[in-house]
């Protein structure tokens, strides 16, 4: 038992004494006041600022400390909120205008109307894209799978009406503004070839068909160069190249 009791000994050994316990007490103690004493003095030292009512009325401030008042009149007058609401529709942004397109078709389907420059000098191309469209699926109803021919053809159509209106109009005309044109006179051509999903063009009716669908696609369009660019006298010039290039278009139809 005596060894167990010298063994606890010598493991719980230490300096530490209940003196060196009331030394740190009395240390702590003194911090405390010591660090109170600042804090009281600091605050009895510290007076917040004083501002007169008057100073705040007449800086315009008419809300709460932490709260300011909202504004309304800036929202109001805000230039973004003003260029929202003036900006034109989406529709107009893009091009669209569906009056112009019913128009433009009525001026192809009537060969006897005469057609507004102002319109045709638009370049809109949402209705030809659907005409061509339009021509590769009947086609494509009708057994022929002729997607590429009509894109390709209409494009190099386009390019070669536009050099050949640009070397003979003094004005000049637009790419984008013969494709619209020669796009919307493309639309008997649409019928023309819904036609051949119910019968065969092959014979004379057929070939009869197609030569009055040539004329009136050739001679609208012709109209439509000549109001737009002013080309008075040079109607039959144009509708030569014209009926040329619609002409491949029925021979896609008709065989």
């Amino acid at each position: 038992m005596s060894n167990l009791e010298q063994f606890d000994g010598d493991f719980y050994q230490s300096n530490y004494t209940l003196d060196n316990q009331e030394q740190s007490y009395n240390d702590s103690t003194a911090f405390e006041n010591l660090y109170g004493s600042r804090i009281q003095q600091a605050s009895e030292h510290f007076q917040p600022a004083f501002v007169p009512p008057e100073m705040l009325m007449s800086l315009g401030y008419t809300g709460q400390i932490f709260q300011p008042a909202s504004n309304m009149d800036y929202y109001s007058h805000s230039p973004y909120i003003d260029n929202f609401d003036e900006e034109p529709p989406l529709l107009k942004e893009l091009g669209i205008n569906f009056d112009h397109i019913w128009q433009k078709t009525l001026t192809v389907l009537n060969p006897l109307k005469p057609a507004d420059g102002s319109i045709m000098k638009e370049t809109d191309l949402a209705g030809p894209i659907l005409f061509c469209i339009l021509l590769g699926t009947t086609l494509l109803l009708a057994g022929k799978v002729q997607f590429g021919y009509v894109y390709g053809m209409s494009a190099i159509g386009c390019l070669g009406i536009h050099t050949l209106l640009n070397l003979m109009s003094s004005s000049g005309v637009s790419c984008g503004c013969v494709a619209s044109v020669l796009g919307y006179c493309l639309l008997p051509m649409v019928v023309l070839s819904t036609c051949a999903i119910f019968f065969s063009l092959q014979g004379t009716t057929g070939t009869m068909s197609a030569l009055v669908i040539i004329g009136w696609c050739s001679f609208s369009a012709s109209k439509i160069f000549i109001s737009a660019l002013d080309m008075e006298g040079q109607q039959l010039l144009i509708a030569y190249p014209c009926a040329l290039l619609y002409g491949l278009f029925a021979l896609l139809t008709v065989f």
